[in-house]
């Protein structure tokens, strides 16, 4: 089977589903007629019309979500007070890490602008030490 005749046949399919989900039987021949030529290797979806009696009742008796609300405190009495947050070893570890950190980059940072300084007095002083370029236009 070729991936166009695949194609065909799960469009044919996916319309069929939709068709059935949707309650319009009338398109489906539009559709069946378009794709007849799509040969049917792989079984066609059931219809959601087709279910079995013991599904149904446990389908429909389906009741939306209830969303439990936090309860109020009581009038006269103060809310509890809120759980003392407690740095652990871990946050102590990637704190000291962090600085550590900072404190490489800084250097790095002063390290280069040393060397940049450096280097900017050496090509000064070449510029002075050169002999001075002749007039132009001889």
């Amino acid at each position: 089977m070729s991936w166009k005749e695949e194609r065909d046949l799960l469009i044919a399919q996916t319309m069929a589903f939709v068709q059935s989900v949707n309650g319009r039987r009338k398109e489906a021949g539009r559709w069946d007629a378009a794709f007849a030529a799509a040969p049917r290797a792989v079984p066609a979806l059931p219809v959601l019309d087709e279910l079995d009696a013991e599904s149904a009742p446990r389908a429909l008796s389906l009741e939306p979500v209830k969303v439990a609300e936090r309860p109020l405190p009581l009038p006269g009495k103060p809310a509890p007070a809120p759980r003392p947050i407690v740095p652990s070893e871990m946050v102590n570890e990637i704190r000291a890490r962090i600085a550590g950190f900072r404190a490489h980059q800084e250097r790095f940072n002063r390290e280069r602008e040393e060397y940049f300084s450096r280097t900017l007095a050496r090509l000064k002083a070449s510029l002075d030490e050169r002999p001075p370029l002749p007039p132009a236009g001889k």
